[in-house]
């Protein structure tokens, strides 16, 4: 799990991040991500609806899922960010881990929260 440090608290944040933050979709999830000089961390939230999976077990595991790869990833975010994944294919349950990350670090790339030469 991610430590408390870097979680949304509040709606308004994510409002913003929403409103005004670069996107970067992919075929699994999408990443919305905006920069944030207030903080010294990252802060992330993942969003899975009930039209993706009406069990609330499965929608979790995805969460986790995504929250551990970000989790892995956080050395390489290079300025605080405030970052939104929203999730819209219920494909990500079934989803290798490596697979995952690739996704994933390749979106980030997009969004600019990492660098080129991350790994």
């Amino acid at each position: 799990m991610i430590s408390r440090r870097h979680r949304f608290h509040g709606y308004n944040t994510m409002r913003h991040v929403y409103k005004y933050g670069a996107v970067s979709r992919g075929s699994l999830f999408a990443v919305k991500a905006l920069p944030n000089e207030k903080r010294q961390n990252y802060r992330v939230a993942v969003v899975v609806s009930r039209k993706i999976n009406k069990s609330a077990v499965a929608r979790n595991r995805m969460r986790r899922r995504l929250y551990e790869q970000v989790r892995q990833l956080a050395g390489n975010i290079e300025q605080p960010f405030d970052i939104v994944i929203t999730v819209f294919s219920n494909n990500l349950i079934d989803a290798p881990p490596k697979e995952l990350e690739s996704i994933l670090k390749k979106q980030f790339r997009q969004a600019g929260i990492i660098g080129k030469k991350a790994q």
